[in-house]
């Protein structure tokens, strides 16, 4: 008898998400929804003893530790966030894969204590998958504070599986979770190792109909087994009803965004120039090291002038900043707001043709493009995901800001007064606000041309408000996303620099190769009311927006090296003499808002869809727009003046 389809997918996801075990070893899945404290049990059982990589093959980050109980050794494996195993989204699809295919002893199922009923349809799920399962109910802390008691021992027995009640964040119930997962391990025999997945298969239709009935149980489960405080649940409906709302929405996300813009640009002035100040001492430092050595003047341009000099500029512009903003963003995302940002955007995204979940992905991208796009992994359908991609370089990342910042206050801060402190600040959300229509009405053309489809509908959990959870704000926003996003751009500026350098320091005649470049695209520069001279500078800015800046300035100043300015109004001296106007600043804020996206972005894009041909449109179509705006913001000028 030949092999079925389905068999020959079971062997080939078998090989991948075969686990190696000894023979005093077990391996323990943990499952969840997203939001439900499922990393924090994950910490807490494996401490240290973690390690991340990606799947097999897959995109999607892992993450697997160790801990040992009685004697004994557990694998655990932390899958990604899931509402259901009938999904199509990259995440959920390696959970629902490991969870029928996966070699595993046990699976925990996180839950949440204070909204129960929404976890529930995942628990029941899986419940029809296989018999190892332990659910967890955690977050039973900040249950109690609000008055809802769960009936531990009815819910257990009605639903036949082993019951913990879990505060993962002080260690409450941890204990006993292992115990179960100890004992659900030991007592699995051959016949208990069967899955049923006969019922992934069913259609869509059965699909939703199961989904309703799991819902419907749930529900009939909480008014039997859960008590709550009515008025603490009308008070999170009373700020919903405010922060939600068609009227005050959007107008308060605008505000929150202008407030964490503000803070993180005065907060980040005079670390940067410390950092600078640091970092600039110790390129002198290496001058003389090298010269030391013999090295020539050649190679020693090169190293310090070009590729140390770089370095020092991205860091000490990129790190301050995003050691606020990070941090700013992720307490946000901790107590609860970015879902409700979403649902705020929801109604727009989906008259563009888009999905809802663009409002969390172009978030993400305020930080990084680059971290922006592996966001999209939680959007469902292909189609819409790719629109995501391709639009998430029209929100200014991280790496923008400073020329924004720059060239707001060097061309329209002339008051004397507080309002010069703020109006960075109101550029860059201006920005913002240019960038998410730009987002939304490319969203629409790409929609109704290369990506045609109707938009997907979608459940979007807006969880409880939540004390923000002071270690896990610092781990994210340091580690997972500054680090993250610092060490790429690291990566490539150090070489940038040293080209640049390059282009600057060999001359072709008269001129460098950089000026004779410069000349080549003055043309286009002057049809979009810039210069040869800024486009250069953008090109060569391709690898990390924060030199665009620093190279522009020495272009203009044939300095042959990267330079820096000694205050904004040096720095709006120079422009002029060269010509600018608030239109080239303006045009120049626009171009940089909707350009090509960098390099670590476009890298990100190429693994995320595998496709150089949509590699290509992601760098196309965000830099037509570019020009085009500019284009007509220069015509307008010209009609006008």
């Amino acid at each position: 008898m030949g092999l079925t389809a389905q068999s020959v997918r079971l062997e080939s996801l078998k090989d991948i998400y075969e686990i190696e075990k000894g023979d005093n070893q077990y391996v323990v899945a943990l499952a969840g929804n997203p939001n439900t404290g499922k990393s924090t049990v994950f910490n807490y059982l494996t401490g240290l003893k973690q390690h991340t990589g990606n799947w097999p093959g897959k995109t999607v980050t892992s993450a697997r530790g160790e801990y040992k109980y009685k004697n004994k050794e557990y694998i655990m494996v932390d899958l990604p966030g899931s509402y259901s195993l009938f999904t199509a989204s990259k995440d959920e699809e390696i959970t629902r894969d490991f969870l029928c295919y996966g070699n595993y002893d046990a699976i925990v199922v996180v839950a949440d204590a204070t909204c129960l009923e929404r976890n529930l349809n995942l628990v029941l799920q899986i419940a029809k998958l296989t018999k190892k399962i332990i659910l967890c109910i955690n977050l039973v802390d900040e249950a109690e504070k609000k008055n809802i008691t769960i009936d531990r021992q009815g819910l257990e027995k009605e639903l036949n599986m082993p019951l913990v009640l879990t505060a993962a964040r002080s260690g409450r119930g941890m204990n006993e979770l292992k115990e179960a997962i100890a004992d659900m391990a030991l007592k699995q025999t051959e016949a208990e190792d069967f899955k049923n997945i006969s019922y992934l298969g069913y259609e869509p239709e059965i699909r939703e109909k199961v989904t309703e009935q799991n819902y419907n149980y749930a529900n009939e489960l909480k008014q039997k087994y859960v008590k709550e405080d009515i008025a603490k649940l009308n008070r999170d409906k009373k700020i919903d009803d405010i922060i939600t709302s068609k009227k005050f929405g959007i107008p308060i996300m605008l505000a929150l965004l202008g407030l964490i813009f503000l803070i993180t640009v005065q907060g980040a002035n005079i670390p940067s120039q410390i950092l600078a100040d640091l970092l600039f001492g110790l390129q002198h430092k290496l001058d003389g090291l090298l010269i030391s050595l013999g090295v020539n003047d050649f190679i020693r341009g090169i190293l310090a002038d070009g590729a140390f000099r770089s370095l020092a500029w991205v860091v000490s512009v990129m790190l301050p900043p995003m050691a606020i903003f990070f941090p700013l963003f992720t307490l946000f995302e901790d107590l609860g707001y970015l879902p409700r940002v979403a649902f705020n955007l929801d109604h727009l995204f989906k008259k563009a043709g888009a999905h809802g979940k663009m409002g969390l992905t172009m978030c993400m991208g305020f930080g990084c493009n680059a971290a922006g796009v592996i966001g999209c992994r939680i959007i469902d359908s292909p189609r819409e995901r790719l629109i995501a991609i391709i639009t998430n370089n029209l929100v200014p990342c991280n790496g923008r800001f400073p020329l924004i910042i720059v060239l707001s206050a060097g061309f329209f801060a002339f008051t004397g007064t507080f309002v010069d402190s703020i109006i960075p600040a109101l550029f860059i959300t201006l920005m913002v606000v240019l960038g998410v229509f730009a987002t939304l009405s490319l969203s629409y053309m790409l929609s109704k041309t290369l990506l045609k489809g109707i938009p997907s509908t979608f459940a979007l959990e807006l969880p409880p408000y939540r004390p923000p959870q002071i270690g896990r704000i610092i781990y994210t926003s340091i580690i997972d996303r500054t680090i993250f996003v610092l060490s790429r751009a690291v990566a490539v500026a150090g070489p940038a620099g040293a080209i640049t350098w390059l282009l600057a320091n060999i001359h072709v005649g008269d001129l460098s190769i950089l000026i004779h470049a410069a000349n080549f695209l003055e043309p286009p520069g002057r049809m979009i009311g810039l210069d040869g001279f800024i486009l250069i500078a953008f090109i060569a800015g391709f690898p990390a927006n924060e030199i665009v800046i620093p190279v522009l300035l020495m272009a203009y100043m044939s300095a042959g090296t990267l330079t820096d300015f000694e205050s904004i109004d040096s720095l709006r001296q120079i422009l002029l003499s060269n010509g600018w106007t608030p239109l080239t600043a303006l045009n120049v804020m626009l171009f940089s808002l909707l350009h090509w996206p960098c390099s670590t972005t476009l890298w990100t894009i190429k693994r995320e869809t595998g496709s150089l041909k949509w590699t290509f449109a992601a760098f196309i179509i965000p830099t037509g727009l570019a020009f085009l705006v500019c284009f007509v913001t220069a015509g307008l000028y010209r009609l006008i003046w």
